[in-house]
């Protein structure tokens, strides 16, 4: 069993390369951006169904999946844009998804609740909680038997670590091994309910420790500490060693949904964790140590504010998926 004390990187000191550096924040204000942009869409009528915004968790998507391989294997949950960007999916075909159109990831039948996209390991976003956690083990199991060295990785909530499927997944791949990352996005309430009155640990990741899987606890919001522990539970993973369970403390700013009054809470704990924004403290780092200027981030938001515009006006002139559509690629 490994049990390690919150992860942080150190503030005085930058562990990746100015050029990686760049494209982890462009990762960054990629998905930010877009959600900011769905939220737009949704006002607007332009999709169905419920919006979960990422916003304010950013850090951990892209921590861990630029830290990935395209065959490694992702799952993810209905709050899984961010993770899907992270991981190279096409902007344009996530915006037609979340419109309806044709040209969506699922053809429009998926919306914003459900995308998967193989060709780069996205095994499937699910929307029960927990759902994903034994697909994505599934996965490892064939990635273990097709001895290629790739790793499985999945994404869920805190709420999700009090689903039964949760512990007898997490006994199914200690006892066989598995090259799998479980990912637990702990923004601290599971929906609408504080996970504090939910659960008497203080942290999540001690209920991996009993089924003796290797643990960590991160800070959420630091991309650089989501990285580096990512990097050591791949090595970990593709050496034969077995899964790792990451605990990524982290903070929504948004509601649950889009039109949730966020009565549970109050404005005060928003604002306060909004100090801690993971663009806010990673562009405060590189331009404090002089890895790029405030200028060069400027430039860069402009280029993401431009991709994101293009991706919406493709997905806007995309063909509305017909009624014919429902009945194809259904077993």
């Amino acid at each position: 069993m490994y049990m390690f004390k919150i992860h942080t990187s150190n503030p005085n000191e930058i562990v990746i390369e100015q050029n990686q550096a760049i494209n982890v924040l462009r990762q960054l204000l990629t998905i930010r951006k877009f959600e900011e942009k769905s939220v737009e869409m949704y006002k607007d009528g332009l999709m169905g169904g419920s919006l979960h915004g990422y916003i304010g968790q950013e850090a951990v998507a892209v921590g861990v999946c630029e830290q990935l391989n395209k065959d490694d294997y992702l799952g993810v949950t209905y709050r899984s844009r961010g993770q899907a960007i992270a991981k190279g999916a096409s902007l344009e075909k996530l915006f037609a998804e979340m419109m309806g159109r044709e040209d969506g990831y699922c053809k429009g039948k998926g919306g914003p609740m459900h995308i998967s996209d193989m060709t780069i390991g996205l095994i499937g976003a699910n929307g029960i909680v927990g759902a994903g956690i034994p697909i994505a083990t599934g996965a490892a199991f064939t990635a273990k038997r097709r001895g290629k060295g790739q790793v499985a990785v999945t994404f869920f909530g805190d709420g999700a670590t009090n689903q039964g499927v949760f512990h007898e997944t997490l006994n199914m791949a200690s006892i066989w091994n598995l090259p799998i990352i479980f990912v637990c996005e702990n923004n601290l309430y599971s929906e609408m309910s504080p996970i504090a009155d939910m659960v008497k640990n203080k942290d999540l990741a001690e209920r991996a420790q009993a089924y003796h899987i290797q643990s960590v606890v991160v800070d959420g919001n630091d991309v650089e500490a989501v990285s580096q522990v990512t990097q050591e539970a791949l090595e970990w993973a593709r050496n034969g060693h077995g899964p790792t369970f990451i605990e990524a403390k982290t903070y929504r700013q948004q509601g649950h949904m889009f039109g949730d009054p966020e009565t549970y809470r109050s404005k005060e704990e928003v604002s306060e964790w909004k100090k801690r924004d993971p663009i806010l403290l990673f562009t405060k780092k590189l331009t404090d140590l002089n890895v790029v200027s405030q200028k060069q981030i400027e430039s860069l938001s402009n280029d993401v504010d431009q991709r994101i515009e293009e991706a919406y006006q493709f997905a806007l002139n995309s063909p509305v998926a017909s009624h014919q559509e429902i009945f194809t690629d259904v077993y």
